[in-house]
């Protein structure tokens, strides 16, 4: 009798705590569904957010804020599959040409005629057609609501109602990119932003440049496009601008705007490098044309003209061009004959 009397109290305490945890495990099935559909929710409908998380939320990067769910924007040049490309040295561009300036020999050449945005590589004509110009460079040119990026959304230190000498601007689109500036500068040009656009592609018609194409000054668009032998062409061509020389491959720059002073940099690091010879040199970046960079510098006697486009990875570009200078330097260094040559002209 007392065995079946203390039985039936333990066959209860066994089944409530069955019954709990069997509620216990609903409920957690219950809670992980709801945060499931939740989530579903915010991604495909994000007002369904608290207005504290969406406020959280738009303080913060897109590809923060929802982590892979957004997957990187390729470039043009990976949606062609250019990337499966070989080369001798692993270059992380996609396309690529380096040719000695004074021979025209091809040292190296990856894709380089295959059309791509070539982002504010853009710049380097656009100082061109301002420095044939001749026009006063120290005008006053008012940056403009005219001059905000619509296009990618770019931010810009120089607000609009800021003024400067047109060389000013001209030093800071050449050396920092600064897409405002350089806008500012197609759109106060005698006649206009789009007779600016149109000289810059005579120019590149007259320099040979046959698959250059420009719709805008700054490079901002992705319709703005070029391939490596091409660009090798405006490069060989700006080296012989001594204003692009001069602007391209300065180091740091200051304008004075109202009662502050705006310090601006190189986008180029090498730049700031003294075991480079940099002669005249621009960068770009969009997300459709990918990391791009080209330059004339003297690399083991030589003086090469090196264009990198399309690269991936923040600082790809400039490992690929100190990968190709140490493998000049180690196979194919100017002969004795060809550096004499090199120091008479």
């Amino acid at each position: 009798m007392k065995r079946n009397a203390m039985a039936k109290p333990l066959a209860c305490w066994v089944a409530f705590i069955l019954t709990a945890s069997v509620s216990f495990q609903l409920q957690a099935a219950d809670a992980t569904t709801q945060t499931t559909q939740t989530a579903q929710t915010v991604l495909t409908n994000p007002t369904a957010q608290p207005a504290k998380a969406r406020k959280a939320r738009a303080h913060r990067p897109i590809s923060k804020a929802v982590g892979k769910v957004i997957p990187t924007k390729p470039s043009f040049g990976q949606i062609a599959g250019l990337n499966k490309t070989p080369d001798p040295l692993a270059l992380r561009s996609n396309a690529a040409l380096v040719i000695d300036q004074d021979t025209h020999e091809v040292l190296l050449s990856k894709n380089d005629h295959a059309v791509l945005p070539i982002a504010s590589l853009t710049k380097l004509m656009t100082g061109f057609i301002l420095s044939e110009a001749k026009l006063d460079m120290s005008e006053p040119i008012t940056i403009s609501q005219d001059d905000v990026d619509t296009e990618k959304g770019s931010s810009s230190r120089l607000r609009v109602g800021v003024t400067l000498p047109r060389g000013e601007l001209l030093h800071l689109a050449l050396m920092s990119s600064e897409n405002r500036a350089a806008h500012a500068l197609g759109r106060t040009f005698p006649g206009g932003l789009e007779h600016f656009v149109g000289l810059m592609n005579a120019k590149a018609q007259t320099l040979g440049m046959s698959s250059t194409h420009y719709i805008e000054p700054t490079g901002l668009s992705s319709r703005n496009q070029s391939s490596a032998h091409d660009l090798a062409l405006l490069v060989n061509a700006a080296y012989d601008d001594a204003t692009l020389r001069t602007l391209t491959t300065s180091p740091s720059y200051q304008v004075d705007v109202g009662h502050h002073t705006l310090q601006y940099n190189t986008t180029n690091r090498l730049v700031k490098n003294p075991a480079w010879d940099i002669g005249v040199q621009k960068t770009g970046y969009i997300s459709e044309a990918g990391q791009c960079l080209v330059m004339q510098a003297k690399v083991a006697g030589r003086k090469l003209i090196m264009v990198f486009l399309d690269s991936t990875g923040k600082l790809s570009r400039i490992a690929d061009a100190e990968r190709v200078k140490r493998w000049v330097e180690a196979n194919h260094p100017a002969t004795p004959a060809a550096r004499v040559n090199a120091q008479v002209s």
